[in-house]
């Protein structure tokens, strides 16, 4: 604690020698008065006395040290959140209960396995805004942005399946993913898509209007299609993401689906700049505790018993 401490005003030390010079110099001069039989009385006082001498100058000295201002320089680092808006759009639809997509826990289903991968990746990206967009029949901002990454693993954990509906309304969820980041100020925003099925006609929002929309908002789509290809509408996923200059993927298992969200990490990564600051941490009320105590210890003993 000590390590590094020193004064703001050290040329205050001089005034321990003006005290001692003023105590030396001004001493009070009271009459004496001669008592008979004192002996014992005067022993008794004795220690009474160098108690009082040792409080005051302890609180003399301790006042004196604390006008000092013992100080010490501390060194703050700060990482600021200034990374990306990402909204993670998944799809909820009926045909993610398939299962057999983990090799290694076959009785899974898709979408328990996306939860799980999704939540590893938004614990990577500590620096980041994100919220959630799910999608089945219709679709709906399931957590708005945030950086708090618990409540995003919270939320991704009580997702289920056909929560939006059986079918799969892909153009309504890009439409989602922008009013989800339609008040962002961020750089840079993507959106991931992710889905094992077709985009059912007769949506209320067509493609172009979407695709026109995030383009507008700035909006990168990085799409992933999983399961086998004749799942989904490869060719769409890859437009999808050209027009708005992200990119396609496509993962037939959960090893390849870590991968695909390995890679958008790597591609989309925020450069964290760490800023370091230097403030000063005050000491001064140390010393000026045990002057106040010293002090006041001296003025009651004195009032007490008369001992000077």
């Amino acid at each position: 604690m000590l390590e590094g401490l020193y004064f703001e005003f050290p040329k205050l030390l001089f005034l321990v020698f003006f005290y001692i010079a003023c105590a030396t110099l001004c001493r009070m001069k009271l009459p004496s008065i001669f008592f008979p039989h004192t002996t014992q009385f005067a022993r008794e006082s004795a220690s009474i006395s160098k108690l009082l001498f040792f409080l005051k100058w302890i609180g003399i000295v301790m006042l004196i040290v604390a006008m000092m201002s013992p100080v010490k320089d501390e060194e703050l680092s700060i990482k600021p959140t200034q990374g990306y808006d990402i909204a993670l759009v998944l799809d909820a639809s009926q045909s993610m209960s398939a299962k057999g997509f983990d090799l290694e826990e076959p009785e899974k289903n898709r979408f328990d396995v996306v939860k799980s991968i999704v939540d590893a990746f938004v614990k990577e990206r500590i620096s980041d805004n994100i919220g959630i967009v799910v999608f089945g029949k219709y679709s709906f901002i399931a957590a708005p942005l945030t950086y708090d990454q618990v409540i995003i693993s919270r939320i991704v954990d009580q997702l289920y399946i056909g929560m939006a509906g059986k079918f799969t309304a892909l153009y309504e969820s890009l439409a989602q993913s922008v009013n989800l980041m339609k008040a962002s100020t961020a750089k840079t925003k993507i959106a991931i898509v992710l889905t094992d099925g077709h985009n059912t006609p007769g949506g209320k929002v067509p493609l172009e209007a979407a695709l026109e929309m995030a383009k507008k908002a700035k909006i990168k789509i990085y799409t992933v299609g999983i399961g086998a290809e004749r799942e989904y509408n490869g060719a769409l996923l890859k437009y999808i993401a050209q027009e708005t200059g992200g990119a396609d993927f496509h993962a037939r298992k959960a090893l390849e689906l870590q991968e695909v969200y390995a890679k958008i990490d790597a591609l989309e990564k925020s450069e964290i700049t760490e800023n370091s600051y230097t403030y000063k941490q005050y000491y001064f009320l140390y010393p000026l505790f045990i002057a106040m105590l010293s002090l006041l210890g001296y003025v009651y003993l004195r009032n007490k018993r008369g001992w000077e």
